[in-house]
């Protein structure tokens, strides 16, 4: 049985993920900084073969954690790593940069300085559009980087750290960034969700700036399934993949698109000072992944939301608890 580390698998995007391979029937470890969130926020907690996931709390900012999720590795034989951890959020960035800075680069490149000593087949990285800042047309994979904010910083920065590794110790990276992702169970501080539960609890909705941020938003099932072909493509050592749909929906028309889904008829909106650093647009060109993968995504805007406020709703008693505003750890 085929065995898979998920650093990160509190995450929405890797407990999505780990969700995916448990469906694959693959022996799948999962670490994250804080002990198991809530079950509303792991899909894979319902997954029947829960039995195959293993959980450890590993801290990546303390170097002990750090040496013990190596032995974990080395205990387990793990050869298949993918990294979903990173200290997210844009705006939050500027107050406290340090903290993104330490978790983002500093803790990285010790992981990887640790790592890069063991045999391992493959290190997936979860990356963003944000390393190139606003885009001004469809990006390609081989774009340069233009960061403007602490958080894009600490992500190209740990592009690049892993780029060098590659080149000079054939560390076996592939990297992907993806879109704006969405679906049941993200967390409620995220746009969809935040939308939904502010309509349901009949509270207004801040638009930042004019509300016309350009981003795709994709189904996170639909990457999960072409993060699995990636994975096991045992030929792409080295490459960058973009995961994105081609369709471009500013902020403030997928309020208006959410209110109209859920039959809201009245001015709920408000709107406030834009964030510090926000680029405008993020346009990824995914035509190499579709080519290389034969990969489309299969759930529209329209329905990934009917899905996510259905989530909601069933879930409602916990989620309307749930802060709607990001809550920092260092």
């Amino acid at each position: 049985m085929m065995k898979i580390l998920i650093i990160g698998s509190n995450s929405f995007a890797g407990s999505n993920f780990v969700d995916y391979l448990l469906n694959k029937k693959f022996k799948v470890y999962g670490v994250s900084r804080s002990n198991e969130i809530e079950e509303q926020h792991l899909s894979y907690k319902k997954n029947k073969n829960l039995k195959n996931f293993k959980f450890y709390k590993i801290n990546l900012n303390f170097n002990k954690d750090i040496n013990k999720l190596v032995q974990i590795i080395k205990k387990n034989k793990i050869q298949y790593i993918c990294n979903f951890a990173a200290q997210g959020m844009v705006a939050e960035s500027w107050i406290n940069p340090q903290d993104w800075y330490n978790t983002n680069i500093v803790s990285n490149s010790i992981l990887i300085k640790n790592l890069s000593k063991i045999k391992i087949k493959k290190y997936l990285n979860f990356s963003t559009p944000e390393v190139y800042g606003n885009t001004s047309s469809l990006m390609k994979e081989s774009n340069i980087f233009a960061p403007t904010t602490p958080y894009a910083i600490s992500r190209s920065a740990q592009d690049f750290n892993l780029l060098a590794y590659f080149k000079t110790y054939n560390f076996p990276v592939v990297f992907t960034r993806a879109a704006n992702i969405y679906g049941p169970h993200q967390q409620s501080y995220r746009i969809i969700p935040k939308i939904i539960i502010s309509i349901l609890t009949k509270k207004k909705i801040p638009i930042h700036g004019k509300g016309n941020t350009l981003r795709s938003f994709i189904y996170m099932q639909d990457v999960s399934r072409v993060l699995y072909k990636i994975l096991l493509d045992k030929k792409n050592l080295g490459q960058t993949f973009h995961i994105s749909t081609n369709k471009f929906i500013n902020i403030l028309d997928l309020t208006k698109l959410i209110n109209k889904l859920m039959g809201v008829k009245y001015k709920n909106t408000y709107h406030v000072n834009e964030r510090d650093g926000k680029d405008l647009k993020y346009t990824l060109n995914s035509s190499k992944i579709r080519k290389k993968y034969s990969w489309s995504e299969k759930t529209n805007l329209e329905d990934g939301i009917i899905n996510t406020i259905k989530w909601v709703k069933n879930n409602f008693s916990y989620l309307k608890k749930s802060s709607l505003n990001y809550n920092h750890k260092k």
